[in-house]
Formats: C-alpha cells, sequence, structure tokens
C-alpha cells in the first residue's frame, strides 16, 4: 500500500511550523517525467524534508535496517519512510552501491523524481564535499534532467549528534534544470566526473557554502 498520498498532507502543515521554510525555485522543479534532484547535505532531516517541499513526489534511498519490522518504534520508522516514497537499500559495499544506482535509474525510467545527495554523507563542517559520480552516471544514462538543490539550516535543526529535529529556520532553493548527453570520444569515466563537477559547481552557486575540495571521509560506499 502507497502511504505518499496520504501521509505527505499530514506532514507538510507540521513541517511548515516547525521549520518556517523559506522556499524559492520551486517552478524549476519539471511537474512530470524523469527529474533528478541534487542537493547537498548537511542533516539527516534533507532527505525528508526535501520530498515535502518539491512541488512532487520524490523518491530517496534509505538503510535498509529502517524499514525492519517488530516493534512499535520500528513499524513507525518504517510507515514513515514509506510515506515518503523512501527506498530501502543496503548501504555497504561496490554491490550495494551498483543496486542503488539500478534502483534510482528504474524509478526514473517510469518517469519519476529521484533525489540524491551526491557527497554521500552530511557535510560536518558546513563545507561543500566533491561529489561522488553516480549522480552523472544516472544523468547521463537516463537523459533526465538534474534539479540542483541548496539547503540552509537544517544542520541547526538537527545537529550532528542529536537524535531527533527541533524547530528552526530552513531555506530550500531548486535551481535550472541541467540536461547531459554523452559526448562522442569522452571517456566514459571522465565524462561521469565532468558532469559531476558541473552539477556540485551548481548546488556550491546555489547554497554559498565553501568548496572542501574532496570527498567528505564519511562517504564510504556513497553513490
Amino acid at each position: 500500500m502507497n502511504l505518499a498520498p496520504a501521509l505527505r498532507p499530514m506532514l507538510l502543515p507540521v513541517a511548515l511550523t516547525a521549520f518556517r521554510p523559506s522556499v524559492s525555485g520551486s517552478r524549476n522543479v519539471p511537474r512530470t517525467g524523469p527529474v533528478i534532484l541534487a542537493a547537498n547535505h548537511l542533516s539527516v532531516v534533507d532527505s525528508f524534508l526535501i520530498p515535502l517541499l518539491t512541488p512532487r513526489r520524490v523518491s530517496f534511498l534509505a538503510k535498509q535496517e529502517y524499514f525492519g519490522r517488530g516493534n512499535p518504534k520500528r513499524w513507525a520508522v518504517r510507515t514513515f519512510l514509506t510515506g515518503l516514497d523512501a527506498i530501502g537499500v543496503p548501504r555497504d559495499g561496490f554491490r550495494a552501491a551498483q543496486q542503488a544506482l539500478e534502483i534510482a535509474k528504474a524509478v526514473l525510467d517510469e518517469g519519476g523524481a529521484f533525489g540524491i545527495h551526491p557527497e554521500g554523507s552530511r557535510s560536518r563542517d558546513g563545507r561543500l564535499y566533491r561529489g561522488h559520480t553516480g549522480v552523472a552516471w544516472l544523468a547521463l544514462a537516463t537523459g533526465a534532467p538534474v534539479v540542483p538543490v541548496a539547503v540552509a539550516g537544517t544542520e541547526n535543526v538537527q545537529p550532528v549528534g542529536t537524535r531527533l529535529p527541533r524547530p528552526g529556520k530552513v531555506t530550500v532553493k531548486f535551481g535550472e534544470p541541467m540536461r547531459f548527453k554523452p559526448v562522442p570520444g569522452t571517456r566514459p569515466a571522465k565524462a561521469r566526473r565532468d558532469t559531476t563537477d558541473e552539477i556540485m559547481a551548481a548546488i556550491a552557486a546555489l547554497s554559498g557554502q565553501p568548496l572542501a575540495g574532496h570527498y567528505n571521509d564519511h562517504s564510504a560506499g556513497a553513490l
């Protein structure tokens, strides 16, 4: 049973009250057809807040263990994530990363919206880290446009080490769609790297974050 149509209308007023979001550029998100939302990552709540504030349903990946069955707490977490169209995947190793990409591609092939944090793990110091090339693989493999997304303030809503979010002020900016096509004669690895760097530059322009210039040390196994 898909709980998203029922859960989103209930959660959105809560998010609007608790986080007083300032949202700009939502018109840049295509209302139909495949689209990739590539966002910076400052807090756990990013992957839950973006789907609520995007003008269409968005699927993000979540750790498979969050979908476990058992006690009421597990049921509540599973119900919440399912209601936001989150997709459970293993998060360790190359095979897990490739499986996650295939799941994301299936969402896009069906005309859906898929959200991804190219940095992998959230930034703990506010800098924007180098993006992993999974986002480029998806864009080049599916032809889906990429909408850069910048969030701000979520690092204060749920700082590192805290279990639950707290009220605060957040900002979400949607940039203009970016389209990419394979360039004949370019090595696939270079095409993915160049595409990812272009996407991260667009995110940086929206967020104003200083660039770290290297990968996040906590992003092992990231897409």
